[in-house]
């Protein structure tokens, strides 16, 4: 969950503790303004209840299996007290907590009798678009039974897998104009130049019921969305350091305009957006006057704000809605809220299986060499990792889970084909930090694995505040 408007994460360097900073009325405090009164903004599920212990720590019961935990159901976040690292002194991370959480609603929601559908592989998309799009809302709640036509055999799951998985590769490739690549990455963003084909509204209308029947009956898909497409699906603000994951020059831009004077520049920038479609140069206001609005020192945050905003609905709000239309057809979007977009994208596209020697054996090193201890203390820690936390770290140094073909070798930056990197930053009292665009772990100098390894840790559990460039 990202912070509130306003607020910055930073680290004391005096005792490695985290603290928040208000900057919309110059306070700083130890407490995550995330944490209070989170858990009160949602009622808790069906069946669920809250108490404290003795010792005034809260605590929750499952009156539907009667069971107890420490988790918030509605946040899949542990409830006791923080640490000095400013996460739970027992935490562990709970995603298969709040998987299980989700898969229980979606079985509770299961209905009687089957959805069947007739395939034709020779026409396995348009089919499918035909098929879906007339299937009553409550029949993408029931068992599917799928059967590819002139093929014999029943369905027990198998069959189900291979067609999202085959249909998902058939929808997602871009020669067919609904999605494109972003330009550092494997991830999919609408393309916003859809709209040649006159019925990509539909189209994406059975996309996003296609997406959500795959989470609904635990199906994987070939493929996956852009991060900040994801926090748009969970309805999460997107910020200006997700635009660098999808368009790295237009973020640029905007990061000169917050770090620079505007008046002392002297840039002639107004309130309105601008860019090509079709060979030809179209402009929008980001808001109401905004080709008479110059931008300036005092309003520049609003320009920024408006402008990721518009960047990211530019050409293809309509799109994304009926996506969404579809998607919350199936599922609701209440179970998918104790999900952050790293979560979202390993529920929907699996966890790959990452090979670590791969991973090593393509690695370059700057202000490091493949002997320093760090970089052997690194290693320990990634072959330490099971399989999900390995994803999750590589999310955190690329952006996504996902490896092109030819594995590690083939990954690709802002600039084309660009290995792994670790780089010596900072001192031992610094947090690491990633590039995605540059595929690049700064790993600070530290003097001891463990601390190697508590650092590490908590950029994976913790990457809001962690600087992702």
């Amino acid at each position: 969950k990202p912070l509130p408007d306003g607020w910055e994460r930073r680290l004391d360097p005096q005792t490695n503790r985290v603290y928040f900073v208000n900057h919309n009325n110059h306070t700083s405090q130890w407490e995550d303004p995330r944490e209070r009164g989170m858990n009160e903004t949602r009622p808790l599920p069906p069946g669920w209840e809250k108490r404290y212990t003795a010792a005034g720590q809260r605590y929750f019961i499952d009156h539907n299996n009667k069971t107890t935990t420490f988790i918030d159901p509605r946040t899949g976040q542990h409830a006791g007290s923080l640490g000095t690292m400013g996460v739970p002194v027992q935490y562990e991370r709970n995603f298969r907590a709040k998987l299980e959480y989700f898969r229980a609603q979606c079985a509770s929601h299961l209905l009687n009798g089957h959805a069947k559908l007739n395939i034709s592989r020779d026409d396995l998309l348009e089919d499918s678009f035909q098929q879906v799009s007339r299937l009553p809302i409550a029949d993408m709640r029931r068992r599917l039974c799928i059967t590819f036509i002139g093929e014999e055999g029943l369905d027990y799951g198998g069959i189900a897998r291979e067609w999202f998985f085959q249909l998902s590769r058939d929808f997602f490739n871009p020669m067919f104009g609904l999605f494109e690549y972003t330009g550092a990455h494997y991830a999919l963003q609408i393309n916003p130049a859809s709209d040649v084909n006159v019925a990509h509204l539909a189209y994406f209308h059975f996309i996003g019921r296609v997406i959500g029947m795959a989470l609904f009956h635990g199906r994987c898909i070939d493929g996956g969305f852009t991060l900040p497409f994801y926090k748009q699906i969970l309805g999460r603000k997107l910020c200006l350091q997700d635009l660098e994951l999808v368009d790295h020059d237009f973020y640029q831009s905007l990061a000169f305009i917050g770090d620079n004077n505007v008046d002392e520049c002297d840039l002639e920038l107004y309130f309105v957006g601008s860019y090509q479609k079709f060979g030809s140069m179209e402009e929008e206001e980001l808001k109401p006057g905004g080709h008479d609005i110059k931008v300036t020192e005092e309003n520049k945050l609003e320009y920024i704000k408006l402008m990721v905003e518009w960047r990211f609905n530019r050409g293809v709000a309509d799109q994304t809605s009926a996506f969404l239309k579809g998607l919350f057809e199936v599922v609701e979007p209440t179970w998918l809220q104790a999900f952050d977009e790293r979560e979202l994208e390993l529920l929907l596209s699996g966890m790959p299986e990452l090979d670590v020697d791969d991973w090593r054996a393509n690695t370059v090193y700057r202000r490091y060499t493949r002997t320093s201890k760090q970089v052997i203390w690194f290693w320990k820690f990634v072959n330490s990792l099971d399989n999900e936390k390995r994803a999750r770290l590589l999310q955190f140094i690329t952006g996504t889970c996902h490896l092109p073909l030819g594995g590690f070798a083939e990954l690709m930056g802002s600039n084309g084909r660009q290995l792994f990197c670790i780089e010596r930053t900072g001192t031992e009292a610094w947090l690491p930090r990633s590039h995605t665009c540059f595929n690049r772990l700064d790993l600070p100098p530290y003097t001891s694995y463990e601390q190697l390894s508590e650092k590490l840790s908590l950029a994976i559990e913790e990457t809001e505040g962690f600087g992702q460039e």
